[in-house]
């Protein structure tokens, strides 16, 4: 393999960057690992590392939308990318969902860092990594699990138990949603 790197697929680059914006609390079924890419493609982390801090260096509040992205993608059927899929003849897109209907952005620095981990260069080959990209999208149960804005305190604290979070989860997370 070329010291350059290598290059990946837009779904592989959302897990990694999302990772370095937050220690994920959330439970998946994979054996996620922080130093996943160190021998396969050292040079990843670093580039997406760069490509995030270039988009909230340029905007603040992007930190906040690619928080928010995770938190919606990870709430629905687990960290799986599922959230980037648009609708398709078999896919009803979870951005169409009522609490994600038009309040996520962000989606462009994703394909930007997509973009910046495909330049550093080296060959290119479909492989299996850490995780399984979701092939399939699922607006209902974006809708039965993600919190919206009129749910209680309690029925807040239920939604986020159901994803193995507590209660100082819940407020970290969603505190995530406004930072500035």
């Amino acid at each position: 393999m070329s010291s350059k790197g290598c290059s990946f697929h837009i779904t592989t680059c959302f897990a990694a960057t999302v990772l370095l914006l937050l220690l994920s609390t959330f439970s998946c079924e994979a054996q996620l690992t922080p130093n996943y890419y160190d021998y396969a493609c050292p040079q990843a982390l670093s580039t997406i590392r760069a490509a995030v801090r270039a988009a909230i260096a340029k905007e603040r509040r992007m930190a906040a939308s690619l928080i928010r992205l995770h938190f919606h993608d990870c709430f629905v059927q687990g960290c799986d990318a599922s959230l980037l899929l648009d609708d398709a003849p078999n896919i009803v897109s979870e951005k169409n969902a009522f609490q994600s209907f038009k309040s996520l952005r962000g989606f462009e620095v994703i394909d930007g860092v997509k973009s910046a981990v495909e330049e550093v260069g080296g060959p290119t080959w479909t492989v299996k990594l850490g995780r399984r990209d979701s092939t399939t999208a699922n607006k209902d149960l974006a809708r039965a699990n993600l919190p919206n804005a009129t749910n209680d305190l309690d029925a807040l604290v239920s939604i986020f138990a159901r994803q193995g979070l507590s209660v100082k989860d819940m407020v970290a997370l969603s505190g995530a949603h406004t930072i500035a």
